[in-house]
């Protein structure tokens, strides 16, 4: 490649806060991977978040930044996968898409292709950009894809959407997020792109939810201290689903909670989940199972009676399952486990994906 920037490229970031602030340009926060694309003609790399390539799993997309982006640029974005209805953003359909054989790759490039959405531009032909203060690479940004975003959702390049009105921005913060959409990035207008820095905001949906903790895993240093607690909530029927985990704890808590735990533990015979594993996206456990994204990932755990109740904060919800790690708020004594129910969670109002973009055809 013969550009003025070349990968690997570690993308400018952003910090949380639970206000916007005020001033700043902010767009949507897009639920995807996170994607700095490099393109000097026929030469397309899909950077990521850990400037590792992504363009072997993706190779619907390198056709389409041939047809879409500039001859010569570098463009930020996130890299999304739509539901079939095309109605929500999909992570779990994404995250299927980094697979080691290449059949599978193809295969799944037709069944379930990835878009592009772009919300920042680095460099155009032999000029690095990255000097310039945001609202100006923003308006090459626009200029540079004017004719994108007309050819349907998956297996195209798009813009995102963009405001300078913080009271549209938190009306995007409600009202997408019954699209998948998890929040709002603020951007100050004057700065320039900064690799690796937090120098972004982003306001991101927080909730509180009661689960039942039914089973931890021990920490990767060691069975003195725990891992996670993995977290329950029952559904109509009154079985009880895996929704999550929660684990951001100092290792002296999670030395703490190991103890706290232990007069819970029990075997596996008339426990509600039958086995030692735990996979994103499955209602409950399966027996003898291993990780789908981390090749010989040991996701055996040690059950506990389902008789404690613990108060943990959320984004939101994807399915029937926490979309992140949960953060561990304080034990609910109060509450009896067979009240956890999915009633209690605030579900986001149904939004089409399409009308974000403003797909047409």
């Amino acid at each position: 490649m013969d550009l003025p920037l070349l990968p690997p490229l570690a993308p400018m970031l952003a910090k949380p806060l639970r206000t916007l602030p005020e001033g700043w340009l902010y767009d949507p926060k897009w639920d995807g991977f996170r994607s700095i694309v490099f393109r000097d003609g026929d030469e397309v790399e899909l950077g990521s978040r850990n400037v590792k390539p992504l363009t072997r799993y993706f190779p619907e997309l390198v056709e389409a930044m041939k047809r879409d982006l500039p001859e010569r640029c570098v463009v930020d974005g996130e890299i999304i996968v739509a539901t079939r209805d095309g109605r929500r953003l999909d992570f779990e359909a994404l995250q299927q898409r980094i697979h080691p054989a290449d059949s599978r790759v193809r295969l799944l490039a037709g069944q379930t292709p990835a878009a592009f959405v772009a919300f920042d531009l680095l460099a155009l032909g032999d000029e690095d950009l990255t000097g310039m203060p945001f609202s100006a690479r923003r308006a090459r940004l626009e200029e540079a894809l004017s004719g994108v975003g007309t050819s349907g959702l998956g297996g195209s390049v798009h813009l995102t959407p963009l405001t300078d009105d913080p009271q549209v921005a938190m009306r995007w913060f409600t009202e997408l997020e019954g699209a998948g959409l998890d929040g709002i990035i603020a951007k100050d207008p004057d700065a320039p792109y900064q690799p690796d820095k937090r120098v972004m905001t982003k306001l991101k949906h927080e909730r509180t939810a009661d689960c039942v903790v039914a089973g931890y895993r021990v920490h990767k240093s060691g069975d003195d201290a725990l891992g996670s607690m993995l977290l329950g909530l029952y559904d109509e029927r009154g079985v009880l689903n895996s929704v999550g985990v929660a684990a951001s704890f100092t290792m002296a808590r999670r030395r703490e909670l190991l103890a706290e735990l232990q007069p819970l533990v029990t075997t596996f015979e008339g426990h509600p989940w039958d086995w030692a594993a735990h996979l994103e996206g499955e209602r409950t456990p399966r027996k003898n199972e291993q990780s789908r994204w981390a090749a010989g990932k040991d996701l055996s755990f040690v059950p506990l009676r389902p008789e404690r109740v613990v108060e943990v904060r959320y984004d939101y919800l994807e399915g029937e399952r926490f979309r992140h790690t949960a953060q561990f708020v304080r034990w609910r004594p109060d509450r009896d486990p067979g009240s956890c129910t999915y009633e209690q969670l605030e579900l986001p109002v149904d939004h089409d994906l399409s009308s974000v973009l403003g797909v047409r055809g």
